[in-house]
């Protein structure tokens, strides 16, 4: 049965959908493959604050939740960690560092055959003998392009000379036209 959260990448989100599954290895995937192998740790929780400005020259800023995943190197035969050991490491942390709900959250990780990624959580799959964690690859979009695009309105998104529009565009604002006009 696959869970699927109305804010999957939302910290307290996904802490509640863990919570009533204590004592099930929690496993996460990508792309229906097992990204992290048996045996990994939590190395580090991350609250994060990012202060940003998009292609449209708005500022912004927003909180994320990155917890970073390693593998236990020859540590295999002690298995997946249990949902109940993630989630005592998880307040561990908060109990510390100031950690939020409604920060995104993100899962940090890399190996030999995966370069180091900030993975967001598209869904949970809530099974009798596990808790199957999906991950996807991060995406890049433009904001302004994206908003027009949830309202009904026509993409504004557009190549300036023959090249997407990148943030070293800023300095001729107004002459984009577009979204980063």
């Amino acid at each position: 049965m696959t869970q699927l959260l109305t804010t999957p990448d939302r910290t307290q989100a996904f802490l509640d959908t863990l919570e009533p599954h204590a004592g099930k290895p929690l496993i996460f995937a990508l792309n229906g493959e097992t990204l992290v192998h048996e045996g990994y740790h939590v190395t580090e929780i991350k609250a994060v604050t990012i202060e940003a400005m998009d292609c449209g020259g708005r500022a912004d800023s927003w909180r994320e939740t990155v917890v970073q995943l390693w593998n236990g190197g020859g540590e295999e035969d002690r298995g997946f960690m249990t949902v109940d050991k993630f989630l005592d490491i998880y307040r561990r942390v908060a109990a510390s560092v100031p950690v939020y709900g409604e920060a995104r959250l993100r899962f940090e990780y890399g190996d030999a055959r995966h370069p180091t990624i900030q993975y967001p959580v598209s869904s949970v799959d809530i099974r009798a003998d596990r808790v199957l964690v999906n991950l996807s690859y991060p995406a890049v979009s433009c904001k302004p392009n994206d908003e027009r695009l949830a309202v009904g309105e026509a993409a504004c998104c557009g190549p300036v000379a023959g090249r997407p529009v990148t943030l070293d565009d800023l300095p001729v604002r107004g002459s984009l036209g577009g979204c980063c006009g």
